[in-house]
């Protein structure tokens, strides 16, 4: 999955790139061509790995997926003579409701700036260029591990049983995933929001010159930092939740993302109007803190009657915790005296700083964060079983 995806952003950008070069008169047809070519290609990834799974004998023999030959995913008349499995047609609807309310919530900011006419063209691209640097890590990394470990989770838990009702060693290996998960995005979003916000000015001081690094382009990438640690937590809380949730949990979710998603509208509209474009970043980072809050409050009723609390992977060493703020506090003088109007040297040092302080923090989290060394060990060194086991 992650080397479908990465080979069709590749090839895309490629494309992209080319036809800029060779053809810029064909304007925005070139970013359409592109997006379609990337769909393609992503679909025929799909479909040769599948084509190679379902032809394999391991396959056949263990029954991994519930059909045996590509035409099952194809419509067909069932055995009941009925042209629509209704069963299926309600959960895939489901899922329809609760995608395209997922949409509101992670491009509703567009959709405001184009219908609203809430920011001046110069803000927007702006606040385009922080939105795409800023989400860089969310597409490179927590997504691939979100949708991976959603597999995971739904493989290993059956969905419209109870914590008490599932099989105790699976219920204990993925309350052991969940909680390294949640230490693993927890490390990785203060990583990232602690070093931003010292380095916020830097990256875009060298991405796009003073036009980015002297005006709101610095807040709007510190805010974004924080936002990042926000969708860390978020993407591996709500991966277990929707692989554990009911069909009728699924459907409740379902009404409670539409208040979301209108609520998100009316704070993007408020706080755009009262900070710029900064209040689309504190608009997503609000109701992302609301969805994390519910994934917490149904994780930890999931667990409540178990004697495991993944819950504890948010919770860090008070000796790690003090490792990073000296760290932003260090990264963060560093900025103020070597960043970014006295040269190339003094920016040189400023990353140098950062690199030591960066070092450190990394090492006091080696040693005292040992169950999610050993975690990181055993899924980088064994690869990973087919069955309901790690």
């Amino acid at each position: 999955m992650v080397i479908a995806e990465s080979l069709s952003v590749i090839l895309k950008s490629v494309l992209t790139a080319c036809l800029v070069l060779c053809s810029p008169h064909w304007g925005l047809y070139i970013f359409a061509l592109a997006q379609l070519f990337y769909t393609t290609v992503l679909v025929l990834c799909y479909v040769i790995y599948f084509m190679k799974l379902l032809g394999s004998p391991e396959s056949t023999k263990q029954q991994t997926l519930p059909v045996s030959r590509m035409t099952d995913l194809l419509p067909s008349i069932t055995g009941s003579r009925a042209f629509v499995n209704w069963k299926e047609a309600k959960l895939t609807l489901s899922f329809f409701k609760q995608s395209f309310l997922k949409q509101i919530l992670t491009e509703g900011e567009r959709y405001v700036m184009t219908f609203l006419n809430v920011l001046n063209f110069g803000d927007q691209g702006i606040y385009d260029i922080v939105n795409n640097l800023g989400s860089l890590v969310a597409r490179l990394i927590f997504q691939p591990i979100e949708e991976s470990f959603y597999v995971f989770f739904a493989k290993v838990l059956e969905r419209e049983k109870g914590a008490t009702l599932q099989k105790q060693e699976d219920l204990a290996v993925a309350a052991i995933v969940l909680e390294s998960l949640l230490k693993l995005a927890l490390l990785t979003g203060l990583t990232i929001t602690v070093f931003g916000f010292a380095y916020s000015q830097l990256a875009l001081d060298i991405y796009g010159g003073a036009m980015l690094s002297a005006g709101s382009g610095p807040v709007l990438l510190r805010s974004y930092c924080v936002y990042v640690l926000l969708l860390a937590i978020n993407g591996v809380t709500e991966c277990f939740t929707f692989a554990a949730m009911s069909k009728e949990e699924v459907d409740r979710y379902n009404f409670t993302m539409l208040a979301l998603s209108s609520s998100f509208l009316v704070f993007s509209c408020l706080l755009t109007n009262w900070c710029g474009s900064l209040g689309f970043i504190l608009a997503n980072c609000l109701n992302m803190g609301i969805r994390i809050t519910q994934s917490l409050y149904f994780i930890h009723r999931y667990y409540r009657e178990s004697p495991h609390r993944p819950l504890a992977g948010l919770y860090l060493s008070p000796v790690l915790l003090g490792a990073f703020a000296l760290s932003g506090g260090i990264t963060g003088i560093s900025e103020v005296f070597l960043c970014c109007e006295q040269g190339w040297p003094a920016r040189l040092a400023h990353v140098a700083v950062g690199a030591f302080c960066l070092g450190a923090t990394l090492g006091m989290a080696f040693c005292t964060e040992t169950k999610l060394i050993h975690f990181l060990r055993t899924q980088l060194g064994v690869s990973r079983p087919t069955d309901k086991s790690m």
